[in-house]
């Protein structure tokens, strides 16, 4: 999304000193624009995520904050496995770990793209997803083949609400079916919904849905209370995948 695609109107302005808590309701967005500004402190991203808020800019625009009708979600007990995606699961060696990688992930995911050269996840915003990761909030699912990383997920978890990010592959398959393990997880640990953000056609083919803004807001006004507790998953993960295994 890009701030010159946004029809003209009065989109406020927050300082970067302002309230972690300023933001206008996001009824008010102008074509899903929420507000410009602020800054990408822990406490702001905390409070704008459960609110269905989340910043999305290119580097060389100021921060914006979008909360997008429709919206794109998926229901972890809902996804969607074809038969083709199932054979390659059975056939697959991959290894799935979980906050083994993290900026590593965000660095892949902010690679230049075959199709887009440009990226959104500027050093900004890594360093600052990095520092809800150190805290507990941000989380990583990876993929391995032969001791390199394939694929990665990253995103944040709030309450029984996993709020993605960003995902990248760098082999056939790898990131559907380290989405198949994620959910998985999710699921074990009573994660009811994954926010997906904007729709696209492979996370259709996956089971994502779209939702009114009205009902997504009111989805995360039961699943992300209480805020629930902030922990590295690794030990978690490793020990759900140990006992699929056997």
């Amino acid at each position: 999304m890009s701030i010159n695609n946004i029809t003209k109107g009065s989109i406020p302005c927050l300082p970067e000193d302002s309230a972690p808590d300023s933001f206008p309701h996001p009824r008010n967005a102008i074509n899903g624009l929420i507000a410009v500004g602020g800054d990408l402190s822990p406490e702001r991203l905390l409070i704008a995520y459960p609110k269905g808020i989340f910043p999305w800019y290119e580097e060389t625009e100021p921060i914006l904050w979008w909360s997008p009708d429709p919206r794109t979600i998926l229901l972890p007990k809902n996804l969607h496995v074809s038969r083709r995606l199932a054979r390659s699961i059975r056939q697959s060696s991959l290894k799935f770990t979980a906050d083994i990688a993290f900026p590593k992930v965000v660095q892949e995911c902010a690679a230049p793209r075959r199709k887009s050269p440009s990226t959104w996840i500027s050093k900004d915003m890594s360093e600052a997803y990095t520092r809800l990761h150190d805290l507990g909030w941000a989380h990583s699912f990876e993929a391995w083949h032969d001791g390199d990383l394939v694929a990665g997920i990253y995103g944040i978890a709030i309450g029984r609400v996993f709020f993605g990010e960003s995902m990248f592959t760098r082999l056939t398959d790898a990131s559907k079916i380290l989405l198949v393990n994620a959910s998985k997880y999710l699921i074990s640990k009573n994660y009811e919904l994954i926010d997906c953000q904007v729709w696209s056609k492979h996370l259709a083919s996956l089971g994502a849905i779209t939702v009114s803004r009205a009902k997504f807001l009111k989805q995360l006004d039961q699943l992300c209370k209480p805020v629930g507790s902030n922990f590295i998953w690794t030990t978690e993960h490793a020990r759900y995948t140990n006992l699929k295994s056997n």
